[in-house]
């Protein structure tokens, strides 16, 4: 195997779970989320021997980021809004691995589910890629800023405005 097959093998392919997560939460939907990891792998591999030994979940995150909002940009109209119907997610959530007591209580956590994941999408790009970002990938706030090129205050700042707005759209959901 050549010297740039192995490194993608060891910096990118342990990240391929958390590119297409990110790229799911960026695109919304899962189709667009292949093609962005697909395209963002190619350009991992391109760039594979610029890659400095930094921190390689960040640096794959970043290419995937970045790929996302080229791809996103080329391919989809400004105007369009994508909202998943909530059948799709709820069926998703047959899948789900759920411990409860009751299957009137496996309802209710799938639905609460749902109601998240759908208050999540509604959230501003910059609030919603900063909440995943830190919620879902747990990632800190050093490689968020790496990984958005912000100032890391200006990622807690949308972390907290991310997190307020989250609570109220649940709250008014629920009200």
């Amino acid at each position: 195997m050549s010297d740039e097959r192995t490194r993608f093998a060891n910096v990118v392919v342990p990240y391929l779970r958390d590119a297409y997560a990110l790229a799911r939460w960026l695109a919304r939907n899962d189709s667009d989320a292949e093609d962005i990891v697909q395209e963002a792998c190619l350009r991992a591999y391109r760039g594979i021997a610029g890659f400095g030994n930094v921190n390689a979940r960040g640096w794959v995150l970043s290419i995937v980021r970045n790929t996302a909002y080229t791809w996103l940009k080329k391919h989809r109209d400004p105007k369009l809004v994508s909202v998943e119907k909530i059948e799709d997610i709820e069926q998703a959530g047959a899948d789900w691995d759920l411990d409860a007591a009751s299957p009137e209580a496996a309802l209710i956590e799938r639905a609460d589910a749902a109601r998240l994941e759908a208050a999540i999408s509604a959230l501003p790009e910059e609030f919603r890629e900063t909440l995943v970002l830190r919620e879902l990938q747990g990632l800190d706030y050093r490689t968020i800023a790496e990984v958005t090129g912000v100032p890391i205050g200006t990622v807690m700042s949308r972390l907290a405005r991310a997190r307020r707005r989250l609570i109220a759209l649940v709250a008014r959901d629920e009200g």
